[in-house]
């Protein structure tokens, strides 16, 4: 497992580094899953600084991410960014999974995070196969690694055995 990326089952919401990232919907008002937990946890402050987003730019396209403040939670930062609808594998969604752990390495850079926390972005309620997203996970976040030094550790937290066994596995592999 490469040194600057770590695993982790638990809570991402009590998970102490610069940045965590929400996988949240379009809306960015909040929502189910890990979504809505995030925003209980960090207040009232997140809706506050999403308000202002989308009253600037709208909402957040799939793909794309956004920073605000992580109100009451650990970190400093949180990352929203929103992950495809799985539709059967045919409508670009391997590419735009990928394009929000790029985004939201990009931000967490742009912000000077050297530590950012990813959950398992569209693997819940949106459907995206655990084992396909935990391969674009995985491989996304160590090319990125290989072309800065501006990330020090990369932290994913799954809050399900099944994430959590599939990017263990991953990561041990040489093979991803």
């Amino acid at each position: 497992m490469p040194a600057r990326i770590e695993l982790q089952k638990g809570d991402i919401t009590k998970i102490k580094v610069d940045c965590i990232v929400n996988a949240a919907n379009t809306s960015l008002l909040g929502g189910g899953g890990v979504d809505g937990a995030i925003h209980r946890a960090g207040g009232p402050a997140i809706l506050e600084d999403c308000r202002k987003i989308i009253a600037r730019q709208g909402g957040c396209e799939t793909g794309e991410a956004v920073i605000t403040t992580a109100g009451k939670m650990p970190a400093k930062f949180l990352i929203h960014t929103v992950g495809p609808v799985w539709n059967g594998g045919n409508h670009g969604e391997h590419e735009k999974l990928k394009r929000c752990y790029q985004n939201s390495l990009q931000l967490a850079v742009d912000n000077h995070c050297r530590t950012i926390a990813f959950p398992n972005i569209s693997t819940g309620i949106y459907g995206f196969p655990k084992q396909a997203a935990a391969k674009i996970a995985v491989n996304t976040v160590k090319e990125f690694l290989a072309s800065t030094d501006k990330i020090e550790k990369v932290l994913f937290v799954c809050f399900d055995d099944e994430n959590y066994a599939l990017i263990k596995q991953l990561l041990q592999s040489n093979h991803v």
